[in-house]
């Protein structure tokens, strides 16, 4: 059995092979924007970026991976990963140079992992802060 850290290296490299092949078969990659369990991947993009991210709960935690790579970029020589732990209801945001971000959500107990759309959950907070007045 592979260690943790073998196993996530692992996926993060077969994700961005295959993604590499998807991107030359189809223009448009599918979309996966969640809610996701363990183990199974957000795909979507921000801006001119591909993202694939997942995570492993762990402690009562979620072990974000997220690899973010140009679109153009045939040979995915641009991708970076990110790692990053969020307790449950923790968000995390990758922003692009285009001012576009994509915030990941860690759900209640460390049960699944989300795209979230801030933009609606800030308009929502302020409408409940209005309606206490």
């Amino acid at each position: 059995m592979l260690p943790l850290t073998q196993f996530l290296k692992l996926a993060a490299g077969g994700a961005i092979v295959a993604l590499t092949a998807a991107n030359h078969i189809a223009p448009e990659m599918i979309q996966n924007l969640g809610p996701v369990g363990p183990n199974e991947p957000i795909l979507t993009t921000v801006g001119s970026k591909q993202v694939i991210a997942f995570y492993v709960p762990g402690s009562g935690t979620c072990a974000i991976q997220a690899v973010v790579w140009d679109r153009n970029d045939a040979d995915a020589a641009s991708a970076a990963r990110v790692r990053v732990s969020l307790n449950p209801g923790q968000t995390a945001h990758i922003d692009s140079a285009e001012n576009k971000s994509l915030s990941l959500q860690c759900g209640a107990y460390a049960e699944t992992l989300a795209v979230i759309d801030t933009e609606q959950q800030f308009a929502s907070n302020l409408t409940k802060q209005t309606g206490r007045n």
